[in-house]
């Protein structure tokens, strides 16, 4: 019997075999997992309100609502990813003035969830 036209099989190197429609492929799978789209949603929620509260947040470490908030999202993270390295230099960031506005736990969540097997 032949391998329909749209689907080619290749025993050697399952990853050059194409895919449907229907086939969930490793790297969307990832996003599909309700744990990883929380902490990207926590993520961009604690970088935007750290970017669009500008003057609450620019001294970093001197405000005590920016390490309320970072230490609530690094629990929050740990706790849906479990924990990885690339947290620690995340929340050291976040307490530098001015280096707390790059999306750092944005960038951190699509690192660590990339990065997971």
């Amino acid at each position: 019997m032949d391998a329909p036209p749209n689907h080619h099989s290749n025993p050697l190197n399952p990853s050059l075999s194409r895919t449907t429609p229907g086939d969930r492929s490793s790297k969307g799978a990832r996003w599909r997992d309700g744990r990883h789209v929380a902490a990207l949603v926590i993520a961009l929620a604690a970088d935007a309100v750290q970017i669009g509260l500008l003057p609450l947040f620019m001294e970093g470490a001197a405000a005590p609502w920016n390490d309320a908030l970072d230490i609530a999202v690094g629990a929050a993270l740990i706790a849906l990813l479990g924990w990885h390295p690339a947290f620690l230099p995340a929340f050291l960031g976040e307490l530098v003035p001015f280096l707390n506005l790059f999306p750092t736990w944005t960038a951190t969540v699509v690192f660590v969830v990339t990065r997971k097997r």
